[in-house]
C-alpha cells in the first residue's frame, strides 16, 4: 500500500504513546482504565488455579534465581522480571476471564499489564498516573493493530498485536527517548509469535503465547536500551507484521480513530470464564431458562450466529476434553448452565468436565454459522430450543453482556472480583484491592499500592 510521508505507522503509534498524558484522557476512559486494572488483577490472581499454572511457575523458576518482581495471587513468590511477566500473563489469560476488545478480537490487558508490572518492579518506582497512562497507551496501540486487520484471524492477536502494545506501554511509562522507543518497537517484530492452531485444537498454548509476548516485550525494550537498532518499518514493510500475519490491512483508518478517543473505553468485561464467543449463547440459555426451559425438556438447541462464533466455540463436547477445549466449546458451556444453573471457575475440573449429565445435554446443542459477512462479528445471533413436546422457544441476542453497550454494573464487577479472589484463596483481600484501585491516580508507587492489597507477591 503506497503511503505519503510522514506515514510510517510505527512512528505514529510510538509518538501517540510517548505524547499521551493522563490529564488529557477523558473521564469515561479514565474510569474504564481503573475498572479494567481492578478486573485484570483479580483475574490474574484467580489464574493460580488455571490448568497447568503450577507447571508454568515451576518452569519459570528454573530459568534462574532472583526476587525482582511479584506474581499475582501468590504471596511471597518473587521472580526475575522476565519470568514474572511470563507467569503473570499466563495466569491472567489462563482462565479465559480477562477483558476483550470485541471488534479487534483481542485481549489487550493480559499481555500489557503483566509486562508493565514486571517493568515497574525492576527500575525506579512508577506512579499510579504513569501506570494508568501506560495502560491507555498500550491498549490504544494493540487494539489499533487489531482493528486494522478486518480479515479472519490467522495469528493470535493478544500475543501478536499485544507485544507492540506492551512496548508502547513501557515506552510511555518510562518516558523513553523517541529513537530508543522506535528501536524497541522494531525489535518486537523479531520477537512476535502466536498462531491460532492451539485455538483450533483446543490446546492450552494460548496463554503460553500471551505469556511469551509479555516477556519478549521486556527483551525488545532491553535490546533498545543496550543500543541495538531495530527495524524501522515493522508493521507495513514487505516482511512486516501486516504482510505476514494478517489477511489484509486497513491501518490508516484504524489510526485515524485515535483522534476520536481511547480504545480502553471500548473494551468488554467477561462475565464468564470462557471464550468471549461463547457468552452470547450462555446468556441466551439463561434467558430461555428464565422463561421456563429446563434440561429434561430439551430435545435440541441450535445457536445460529456469525461465522466467527462457529469458528471459535462451535466444537462438539466430548469425554476427556482438556480445559482449554471446554472453555471454547459452547455446547459444554450451555449444558453447564442448563444442568448446574450457571458457569464459573469451578466448572473446569476433571470431574466437572466428565459429568455424564452435562455431556448428555451438550450432545443436543449445536452452533450453526449464519451468512454474516463481518469476520469479527459476535452478534446478532439466535438461540432456538426445541422441546420434547415439539414446542419451540427462541431467544435473540443483539448485544454481548459485559460490552460497552451492556456493561457490568459496579456491583457485578465487585462480585466478579470477589469470586476470583475467593477462588485464589484471597477473598479477604477483595475490599482492600477495590480501595487501593480508587487511590491509584495519586499513588507515588503503583506497585506498592497493589502489593499492599495482598494480591501481588
Amino acid at each position: 500500500m503506497a503511503r505519503n510521508p510522514p506515514s510510517n505507522p510505527a512512528e505514529v503509534l510510538v509518538d501517540h504513546a510517548l505524547n499521551l498524558r493522563w490529564a488529557d484522557v477523558p473521564g469515561a476512559a479514565r474510569e474504564r482504565t481503573l475498572a479494567f486494572l481492578h478486573d485484570t488483577l483479580a483475574v490474574g490472581a484467580a489464574g493460580v488455579g488455571a490448568a497447568h499454572a503450577e507447571a508454568v511457575l515451576a518452569m519459570a523458576r528454573g530459568w534462574g534465581a532472583g526476587r525482582v518482581a511479584g506474581v499475582l495471587g501468590r504471596p511471597g513468590v518473587r521472580l526475575p522480571s522476565g519470568a514474572a511477566a511470563f507467569v503473570n500473563a499466563y495466569q491472567i489469560h489462563g482462565q479465559e476471564f480477562d477483558c476483550v476488545h470485541e471488534p479487534a478480537v483481542l485481549h489487550p490487558m493480559a499481555t500489557l499489564l503483566a509486562a508493565l508490572l514486571a517493568e515497574a518492579e525492576r527500575g525506579a518506582p512508577v506512579s499510579g498516573e504513569q501506570l494508568l497512562t501506560a495502560i491507555v497507551a498500550g491498549v490504544d496501540v494493540s487494539v489499533t493493530l487489531g482493528l486494522a486487520a478486518p480479515g479472519a484471524l490467522k495469528f493470535f492477536r493478544p500475543a501478536t498485536a499485544g507485544i507492540f502494545g506492551c512496548v508502547a506501554g513501557i515506552a510511555s511509562m518510562r518516558a523513553m527517548p523517541r529513537e530508543m522507543a522506535l528501536d524497541a518497537f522494531g525489535h518486537a517484530l523479531a520477537l512476535v509469535s502466536g498462531t491460532m492452531q492451539a485455538h483450533l485444537e483446543g490446546k492450552p498454548a494460548l496463554p503460553v503465547q500471551v505469556a511469551a509476548a509479555a516477556r519478549n516485550a521486556l527483551v525488545a525494550v532491553d535490546l533498545a536500551r543496550g543500543g541495538m537498532p531495530g527495524v524501522r518499518d515493522p508493521l507495513t514493510g514487505p516482511f512486516g507484521y501486516f504482510p505476514l500475519m494478517e489477511v489484509r490491512e486497513e491501518l490508516d483508518a484504524a489510526i485515524a480513530l485515535l483522534a476520536a478517543g481511547h480504545r480502553i473505553a471500548e473494551v468488554s468485561w467477561k462475565p464468564f470464564p470462557t471464550g468471549r464467543a461463547g457468552h452470547g449463547g450462555i446468556v441466551a440459555v439463561q434467558n430461555l431458562m428464565a422463561r421456563g426451559l429446563i434440561a429434561q425438556d430439551l430435545r435440541a438447541l441450535e445457536y445460529r450466529a456469525p461465522p466467527l462464533i462457529h469458528r471459535l466455540v462451535g466444537r462438539p463436547a466430548k469425554p476427556g476434553m482438556e480445559v482449554a477445549y471446554a472453555r471454547l466449546c459452547l455446547p459444554y458451556l450451555a449444558a453447564c448452565v442448563l444442568v448446574r444453573g450457571g458457569i464459573g471457575l469451578g466448572d473446569f475440573t476433571r470431574e466437572a468436565l466428565d459429568d455424564p449429565a452435562v455431556l448428555a445435554v451438550a450432545r443436543r446443542i449445536a452452533v450453526v454459522a449464519d451468512d454474516n459477512p463481518d469476520a469479527a462479528a459476535f452478534v446478532p445471533a439466535r438461540a432456538m430450543a426445541i422441546l420434547c413436546n415439539g414446542t419451540q422457544m427462541i431467544e435473540d441476542v443483539s448485544a454481548q453482556f459485559g460490552s460497552p453497550a451492556w456493561p457490568l454494573s459496579p456491583a457485578e464487577r465487585g462480585a466478579k472480583a470477589q469470586s476470583c479472589l475467593d477462588f485464589a484463596g484471597l477473598g479477604d483481600a477483595a475490599p482492600a484491592l477495590a480501595e487501593q484501585i480508587q487511590s491509584m491516580e495519586a499513588a507515588p508507587d503503583a506497585v506498592a499500592l497493589i502489593r499492599a492489597a495482598g494480591v501481588l507477591g
